[in-house]
């Protein structure tokens, strides 16, 4: 395992910022790492990065005890945290040299490292100089400079534009395949885009912890629909797959199936079946943000 993670609380004061949390994560996944504000994902990442220290559990990175041989361990560890700390005073590629001279690696590297990142023609600049999208991938340029096995990512695309957005996604699902990726977002669609799995956290807990495919799978489709009449919410107990039934408000009602089946068509003959008129209809399928917001409220 690239990491693995067993039994890590943190207390500040009487606030429990991660509630014995296990996980374990593989070479060539890549994890997003979820959950409301407070959650304690921040703070799980600098445990994992040697930053900060549990007060109970192990954590391992590349089977090194992080807490016993932290420096060892970061030698392993790319990380790119959430208020990026840069020297903007230096120069780009003064930067990387500076962060090549900490890790002992070869000049050589920086080159390939800014190709990678798309920063060949900004970095003769200043980084204050830089968008705060820029100076995001100067960050991110610094955390893989060194070839860590592992990438902990804090919020990456932060201040990013749509272009760049895609440009990043596509770096960082290049770098998952060689690399174990863990990184933080309040991107819903950024996850579906570019993740193998999710672990949703909220209070310190583990609330979710799949593989993205597994929650695509388990698809549901919810339709809102309005009658031009009040119905008796029995009526509905007809209709095959569904799961739950609602009444928003008047003749409102939000239908939730459990099935990937477009069932439009079937809301159609059951009104017309029950001789009731449709006067609104919407559907959605449920996708990774209505889990979320599901688990999390």
């Amino acid at each position: 395992m690239s990491i693995k993670v067993t039994s890590v609380s943190k207390l500040y004061k009487t606030q429990k910022a991660l509630n014995n949390v296990s996980f374990s994560a593989e070479k060539g996944q890549i994890i997003g790492f979820l959950g409301p504000n407070g959650a304690g994902k921040s703070t799980m990442m600098k445990i994992l990065t040697g930053f900060i220290k549990p007060d109970s559990g192990t954590v391992l990175v590349d089977e090194i005890d992080v807490l016993q041989n932290p420096i060892e361990a970061q030698r392993n560890i790319g990380y790119l945290p959430e208020h990026n700390p840069l020297y903007t005073d230096m120069y780009v590629r003064e930067y990387l040299q500076f962060q090549a001279a900490i890790f002992k690696i070869d000049k050589s590297q920086i080159e390939p490292c800014v190709e990678k990142v798309g920063l060949t023609a900004e970095a003769n600049k200043k980084i204050n100089q830089l968008s705060k999208g820029y100076q995001q991938r100067v960050g991110l340029a610094a955390a893989i400079l060194h070839n860590p096995k592992v990438l902990i990512l804090d919020e990456p695309t932060t201040g990013l534009d749509p272009n760049q957005l895609v440009e990043i996604r596509a770096l960082i699902k290049e770098l998952g395949k060689e690399k174990t990726v863990l990184f933080s977002t309040h991107i819903m669609q950024e996850v579906e885009a570019v993740c193998d799995r999710v672990i949703i956290i909220k209070k310190g807990a583990i609330l979710v912890d799949k593989k993205l495919s597994e929650l695509q799978k388990n698809s549901q489709q919810i339709i809102e629909v309005t009658f031009n009449t009040a119905v008796n919410k029995i009526i509905f107990n007809k209709l095959l797959n569904l799961n739950s039934v609602s009444n928003t408000e008047g003749g409102t009602w939000q239908l939730t199936f459990n099935t990937s089946e477009d069932m439009r068509s079937k809301i159609f003959d059951f009104a017309q079946e029950n001789k009731l008129k449709i006067i609104g209809l919407t559907t959605q399928d449920k996708n990774l943000e209505m889990l979320f917001r599901e688990v999390t409220k």
